[in-house]
């Protein structure tokens, strides 16, 4: 702390300073042996508060105005982003068998091939294990469903409820037309959100395609970027692009582990009480589960109103206690576990980024808000991090950097 007279000097403007009208104070008298300073006018204090406060309000704006316009200019490029996107998600579940594979002697293009030949065939088998089950029971719960609201309907117009019948007739008559419009406006959604371009398949194709190359090539990108903005303005961009990246990648493996632990164990449970469609349950349980605190609950909510509706009230409890019992664990310890060390948010962050994402582009957007709000706040970290190094409260020691490519 000695040389803190010197750092704070360096900050003075030297010109501002000598600008500065000073009032000098009334030569005391004799007897008085006080010394006064020198004193500044209060206008001027207050005239350069303002000044300082105006720049950061200037550049907050111009920030603020460089983000509305990028803003614009992703609505006008979405339908091309959102393959990259995807095609970037899926790369980071499968680069570690990539990896594998590559340290097996295979060449990139043949891991690359090779690695997604496997994951897609993975996914068809697991809907290829869970088509006949839906198919059918499907129409088994259907009419379920329809004895469980006759069911309700006859409860309530008992004692102690006596409500009128034509009354409750017209309201269950509204709740279904509700739910077939939300069925379609969801519908709706997955199908312009996801297949923006044309359609869902070839949306699925350029994914396809970016992720092959993505995995193939994808090693070679740090090195053309920091060589391309040159050696200092590299350094942060391959250190900003390997944090984000290492973000994403953390988070779909967190996510992943959190939502088959909570597949798994929501199965089980359900297939003990003999809930239809169990594995097909368990299934959407795993893919909810990729939209944090939402997902999880809309799941959860799906497979009690199907125990409901198909074996009573009492199971229906019994999977309603199991549900949140599993979620409870999984929530408090499991997903804290593993999600502090990928994103490290907190949990208002998570919830207030997952509503504006939907509202924003929809199902999509839920699904992606956790992620894209992970890797912001890894950019901000760093940058705190550069900032603390400039202002002398770190040194490069201090701060982990993970880009290999890193100083």
């Amino acid at each position: 702390m000695d040389d803190f007279p010197e750092k704070l000097e360096a900050f003075v403007d030297a010109d501002t300073n000598e600008a500065l009208p000073v009032m000098q104070e009334t030569a005391p008298d004799d007897d008085d042996h006080q010394h006064y300073p020198a004193r500044i006018d209060r206008s001027v204090v207050i005239g350069e508060s303002l000044r300082h406060v105006s720049m950061w309000c200037l550049r907050v704006l111009l920030i603020i105005a460089a983000g509305y316009v990028g803003w614009l200019i992703l609505g006008q490029l979405w339908r091309g982003v959102l393959p990259v996107i995807l095609a970037l998600i899926v790369c980071s579940v499968l680069s570690t068998p990539n990896m594998w594979l590559r340290r097996l002697k295979f060449p990139p293009a043949a891991a690359a091939m090779v690695t997604i030949i496997i994951f897609f065939a993975v996914i068809a088998g697991v809907f290829w294990l869970i088509a006949p089950s839906i198919g059918r029971q499907s129409q088994t719960l259907y009419y379920q469903v329809f004895d469980g609201i006759l069911s309700v309907q006859l409860w309530l117009q008992g004692e102690p409820f006596n409500l009128d019948s034509d009354d409750l007739t017209n309201f269950f008559n509204e709740v279904a037309a509700w739910l077939q419009n939300q069925a379609g406006t969801i519908a709706g959604e997955i199908f312009s959100g996801i297949g923006m371009a044309t359609s869902v398949v070839i949306t699925l194709g350029v994914v396809l395609v970016l992720t092959f190359f993505f995995l193939k090539d994808g090693d070679r990108f740090l090195p053309w970027a920091r060589q391309a903005v040159g050696e200092t303005s590299g350094w942060h961009l391959t250190e900003l692009l390997t944090r984000a990246w290492t973000t994403l990648a953390g988070f779909i493996r967190a996510q992943a582990i959190v939502s088959a632990v909570d597949a798994f164990f929501i199965g089980i449970g359900l297939m003990l009480v003999g809930v239809p469609m169990a594995f097909a349950l368990s299934v959407i349980t795993f893919v909810a589960g990729f939209i944090p605190i939402i997902g999880a609950f809309t799941a959860g909510a799906l497979a009690v109103l199907i125990a409901l509706v198909s074996l009573g009230f009492t199971e229906a409890v019994i999977v309603l206690i199991i549900v949140v019992a599993v979620q409870q664990i999984e929530g408090n310890i499991l997903s804290p576990l593993l999600q502090s060390k990928a994103m490290n948010l907190h949990p208002v962050i998570v919830l207030l980024s997952v509503t504006v994402g939907g509202t924003l582009f929809n199902i999509i957007g839920a699904f992606l808000a956790v992620p894209v709000a992970a890797m912001i706040a890894a950019a901000f970290r760093y940058f705190q991090d550069i900032t603390s190094l400039q202002a002398g409260e770190k040194t490069a020691e201090d701060i982990n950097y993970i880009s290999p490519f890193g100083p």
